[in-house]
């Protein structure tokens, strides 16, 4: 036998191929000169569907191989530029906080509108502010699909609110909420005839731009909140197991201790790492198995997402720790425990304008329980929501993950569009708690020009928020445990262990564990700096030219793809019992009477509370009421008009966009009111029918005494209650009753075609219908 003969196998016999072929098979495969026999009496295994498998399965290692490449290249290229972003739109700096009294690494931009796209300065301007929970800017405009390409499409000024990949020396939390009240201010300062900036807030950018507006309220129009967590103890049992984290750690001590070995900065990957954790599936298997499987296809897709996705920040130490205390662990912002540097306490009920929550129920970042449930923390019932004047949207997806809710296509196409697109008319709403629901638009709308969606807001109780789940008291002391001990541990670290560790922790310490951190690493050691890597792109240039793709009815790659979902059910297995283990080790230790106990906390105790309004806000409140009572019988047809359109459009318990658009096109044709009067009047007669109602319905005849204007207004309020197609029966009830009390005729039928939704010019403004 020839020295170079391979030895036959001792499974020759019992296979239907030559496995000593097959590796050969494997090994040609790479190369563009492939010689098509395999070998001696393996002619045809070529042309069967393994050696197509084995080709094509060598060929999409070294395709998937070179995208790993140009992902670490692209990733080292993100992170050696402070100022990085993935933005698709271009942008100018006006603002940037290096120049505050006290710096941050923040800076207000203005988008440039592509070619084509007009904005009118006069139209209400959007910000998108960026999460800066990890990764670098840009996400909410990372496509063209997204919060700010629905924003320039509708003719919308749009503002970006970015940051830098590293912090400024001693930047701390509180010092980026106060110095984005100066970006709020250019604004409103850029557009004085504009209505306040509608601003969006993504995932932790949320709740850190509702601090904002929480200390200048009157910057601010609605204020759309996105996958953002603000009852941070919340969930519900056997789905959202990140919230036991901080328990189980032990509390915020090792959040210091990793500060303190990076030199005082955070590495943003151990963010990242705690989101991959949550589904080892895709982390470890199914995200690169999908390209690796489809690497013709995916590579575009996979590259762009990872331009983000790898593109780490650092915090400053003191910002994380801030967050992970008073927040993630201390649970203090719903709590009214807050303070800014000048002693002004957060209260989520000081923003006056509409906020706006957009959520999923496949979010296990920032479920529901704890994007909905500061509602819950902070008002007893929605009569409390209205006597506060204040107006909460709650949209609800029922699948999408934190990632897809600002950065899916499918939601900048959908959700995005109509939040954008509503933006007005949402301001103008009655105070309560209302759900946007939104459904496709009938075929006949769509044809006619009309938007792809048709929306509704639907009024909802606390009871609906509690649905979504809810600690009960003994979840909460347990919580309220884990506190306590991380307080304590905390404590210890900085007194005994802190001053070493900061003496062990030298720039090329802090430079090392940087670099060498397990999520960097599997970006960087397929770079084209690392020297094994030099010849992937030439390789992959080669097999590109000689590409053979099996078929997707090749045995083999069904059989692969059978083994792919066993992989991912076990580890989906193995993250469920994991999980399990770690829900009920949280509660077996805090929820022990024994440490609570030892902790301070009693059965007795109260752990969460309402807080507290100031006898001020209760009597200004007493003095409101008196008041409105008291305007009853006072005002004209305007007044007249907006009571009886509410007083209708009530009975259904929920508003469609298309009576409300009807309501605004008659405010501009009949009452010639700005926004703002507007707002104070829809709110006003709110109040008054909220408060008197049938009183308030039968002064509507002592308001508007002429005959001709008493038939007008009967006309317009049945237009506004059919304007989305037809009466209901309760509305066609209280129109005809509306009627009889103005002794006037209600109209049978009235003509859809008769509702203009055109813009129409108001007090200098050219306002869209759906204000």
């Amino acid at each position: 036998m020839a020295a170079d003969t391979p030895a036959p196998s001792p499974f020759q016999n019992l296979l239907p191929f030559d496995p000593n072929a097959a590796m050969s098979a494997f090994q040609k495969g790479l190369s563009p000169a492939f010689n098509p026999p395999f070998g001696a009496g393996s002619a045809t295994i070529q042309s069967g569907p393994l050696g197509a498998y084995l080709i094509d399965a060598a060929q999409r290692h070294v395709l998937f191989l070179d995208l790993l490449r140009r992902r670490g290249n692209e990733q080292h290229d993100m992170t050696s530029h402070p100022m990085a972003t993935v933005l698709t739109f271009d942008h100018e700096v006006l603002v940037s906080g290096r120049a505050l009294a006290r710096p941050i690494n923040y800076s207000l931009s203005r988008i440039v509108p592509p070619p084509g796209v007009a904005v009118d300065p006069r139209k209400r301007p959007v910000v998108v502010v960026d999460p800066r929970a990890g990764q670098g800017p840009g996400i909410g405009g990372f496509k063209t699909e997204s919060e700010i390409g629905e924003a320039l499409g509708t003719g919308h000024p749009v503002y970006f609110i970015g940051f830098a990949s590293e912090p400024e020396p001693g930047q701390t939390f509180l010092d980026v909420v106060e110095g984005q009240v100066t970006f709020f201010e250019r604004i409103r300062q850029m557009h004085p005839e504009a209505p306040p900036a509608f601003a969006i807030g993504n995932c932790q950018a949320g709740y850190q731009t509702l601090m904002v507006a929480m200390l200048r309220p009157e910057l601010f129009g609605p204020c759309m909140v996105a996958g953002s967590p603000m009852s941070y103890w919340q969930g519900v049992h056997g789905k959202n197991p990140m919230r036991y984290s901080g328990g189980l750690l032990g509390g915020s001590w090792l959040t210091n201790l990793v500060s303190d070995l990076g030199g005082g900065k955070f590495d943003g990957t151990w963010l990242i790492l705690n989101f991959d954790n949550l589904n080892p599936a895709n982390w470890l298997w199914g995200k690169q198995y999908d390209v690796w499987s489809k690497v013709d296809t995916e590579g575009p897709r996979y590259l762009e997402f990872e331009k983000w996705w790898g593109d780490f920040i650092k915090l400053n130490g003191d910002e994380i720790q801030f967050l992970v205390d008073e927040f993630f662990i201390g649970d203090k912002l719903t709590r009214n425990e807050v303070r800014s540097t000048d002693g002004k306490v957060f209260d989520l009920r000081n923003i006056s304008s509409p906020v706006i929550v957009f959520t999923s129920q496949g979010d296990n970042i920032s479920p529901p329980p704890q994007t909905l449930g500061w509602i819950l923390d902070l008002y007893k019932d929605v009569d409390d929501i209205r006597a506060e004047g204040r107006t909460i949207v709650y949209c609800m997806n029922q699948k999408v993950g934190h990632l897809a809710i600002f950065v899916s296509a499918k939601v900048g196409a959908k959700e995005d569009e109509e939040l954008v697109r509503l933006m007005d008319l949402i301001d103008c709403l009655p105070p309560g708690l209302y759900e946007l629901v939104i459904e496709p638009a009938s075929e006949e709308q769509v044809k006619a020009g009309g938007p792809a969606w048709h929306s509704r807001f639907e009024l909802r109780s606390l009871d609906d928020i509690r649905a979504y789940g809810r600690n009960s008291v003994e979840d909460d002391r347990a919580f309220a445990a884990a506190r306590r001990v991380s307080e304590i541990n905390h404590s210890l670290y900085r007194t005994f262990l802190q001053p070493a560790v900061k003496a062990m922790a030298t720039p090329q310490l802090a430079d090392a564990l940087f670099r060498f951190n397990p999520l960097r690493l599997s970006y960087s050691l397929f770079a084209d700096a690392n020297p094994l890597m030099k010849g992937v792109e030439k390789l992959a240039a080669e097999v590109t030219t000689a590409r053979k793709p099996v078929d997707a009815s090749n045995p083999f790659v069904t059989a692969q793809n059978f083994w792919s979902d066993q992989i991912n059910a076990a580890l989906d297995g193995w993250r469920d019992v994991r999980d399990r283990a770690v829900e009920q080790t949280f509660f077996a230790v805090y929820g022990s009477p024994v440490l609570q106990g030892m902790l301070g906390l009693n059965i007795q105790e109260k752990v969460r509370e309402l807080p507290a309004n100031s006898p001020q806000k209760e009597a200004f409140r007493d003095r409101k009421i008196a008041e409105f009572r008291a305007r009853v019988a006072e005002g004209g047809f305007n007044e007249a008009l907006v009571r009886a359109s509410l007083y209708v459009l009530s009975v259904t318990r929920a508003m469609d966009e298309s009576a409300a658009r009807s309501l605004n096109e008659a405010r501009q044709k009949l009452t010639q009111l700005s926004l703002p009067e507007f707002k104070t009047l829809v709110r006003d007669q709110f109040y008054i029918l909220l408060l008197e109602r049938e009183t308030a319905v039968e002064a509507i005849a002592h308001l508007v005494t002429d005959p001709g204007q008493r038939q007008e207004l009967v006309n317009t309020v049945a237009g506004v209650a059919t304007a989305d197609g037809a009466y209901t029966p309760g509305e066609r009830v209280l129109v005809e009753r509306l009627a009889d009390l103005l002794g006037v005729s209600a109209p049978k039928n009235v003509a859809l075609a008769a509702v203009n939704t055109a813009p129409v010019p108001v007090s200098g403004q050219s306002l869209p219908a759906a204000v």
